[in-house]
């Protein structure tokens, strides 16, 4: 068995993260969200893995290299514009062959991994198997639709009336039938060819289309709201680890990681926290649910639930919470002009300004 994991994708929703970076190397608690969706993988025992990358190849490259590290052997396939999860298919038909194969959506975070799904399926092996969850509002997902046996029926792409609260969590299991039915769809009104189409002709065409309804937790790490979240979820599963120097000026409370090289130097930490290597905290409070990654400075500020990438600083500017700060950043007080704000902002910002 093999796996396909998709990391091209422009990550219009993480902007303007994502103008300079790759979407699925994005960290929670430190650790790019692909890099769970690798571990996953191999902890499920598969280990000759495809990645589908586009623009942002270079950096993934870097970032996963021969997969050695995870346990894994990787195989890298290029996708020259994101037209679908389907496309990602026929491309990556070579490396496939005719292996059954897990298909798992680089950007995706679930909870508990997906060994039990994998076993399941390789015992029982039916054309294809999906991964479904309930969700509030299943208009920006693939829904599906099942009858009272609890078997799949109908599958739609983001419908405006959904038949279900079933979103497609995008993992995947598939045998080599999926290979026809990618080729039999046509472009969506979106002119991508959707993997929901393809498991529809499947189901049309009376394959054994199986689904696992999962209880726990997962997310789509596609924007803030969900990074952060996930983040949270992480963090709340980390032992109290300080292999930094704290000073006898600061005090940490619960879980709290103070990775080696990093300093807290007259501050307070609230876990659950993790600070990262080379990370200075100085006359600060940092409190719970955030990261910050390595070579940060934090001075005379309070953060909370948040995520700080590396190299960036954050200096005197009182309270910051529920918040993405990218690498590179410096975040600083404002000049002494009344009523004013000075912001450098890039493309598809978002600004919340109290007035």
């Amino acid at each position: 068995m093999k796996a396909l994991v998709l990391s091209g994708g422009a990550g219009t929703r993480l902007r303007p993260i994502t103008h300079t970076s790759a979407k699925q190397l994005v960290p929670v608690a430190n650790k790019a969200v692909l890099f769970y969706g690798l571990e996953s993988i191999a902890a499920a025992g598969v280990t000759d893995v495809g990645v589908i990358v586009g623009d942002t190849a270079d950096e993934i490259r870097e970032a996963v290299g021969d997969g050695s590290r995870f346990g894994l052997e990787i195989t890298y396939i290029p996708q020259d514009r994101p037209l679908g999860l389907a496309h990602a298919v026929i491309v990556a038909r070579e490396f496939l062959g005719d292996d059954d194969f897990v298909m798992y959506l680089g950007d995706n975070f679930i909870v508990g991994g997906i060994s039990d799904l994998v076993d399941e399926f390789r015992r029982t092996r039916p054309d294809a198997q999906i991964l479904l969850t309930r969700v509030p509002d299943p208009r920006a997902f693939g829904v599906a639709e099942l009858d009272a046996a609890g078997q799949v029926v109908g599958l739609e792409e983001k419908p405006e009336h959904p038949k279900s609260d079933l979103a497609l969590v995008g993992v995947y299991l598939f045998t080599p039938a999926i290979h026809q039915a990618v080729r039999a769809v046509r472009p969506s009104r979106r002119g991508e060819l959707e993997i929901t189409h393809a498991v529809q002709h499947l189901i049309d065409a009376g394959a054994d289309v199986r689904c696992t309804i999962i209880k726990g937790y997962w997310k789509d790490t596609g924007n803030v709201v969900d990074m952060l979240e996930v983040n949270r979820t992480v963090l709340e599963s980390v032992e109290r680890r300080i292999d930094g120097e704290v000073d006898d000026a600061s005090e940490t409370v619960g879980r709290v990681v103070v990775e080696a090289g990093a300093r807290v130097v007259n501050s307070r930490l609230v876990g659950p926290v993790l600070i990262g290597a080379g990370t200075e905290v100085r006359d600060s409070y940092v409190g719970p649910f955030t990261s910050v990654a390595e070579n940060c400075r934090i001075t005379d500020s309070e953060l909370e639930f948040s995520i700080v990438l590396r190299d960036s600083s954050i200096d005197g500017v009182g309270r910051i919470e529920n918040s993405l700060i990218g690498r590179h950043v410096e975040v600083t007080p404002a000049p002494g002009v009344p009523s004013a704000h000075r912001l450098v902002l890039g493309d598809h910002s978002k600004v919340q300004i109290h007035t």
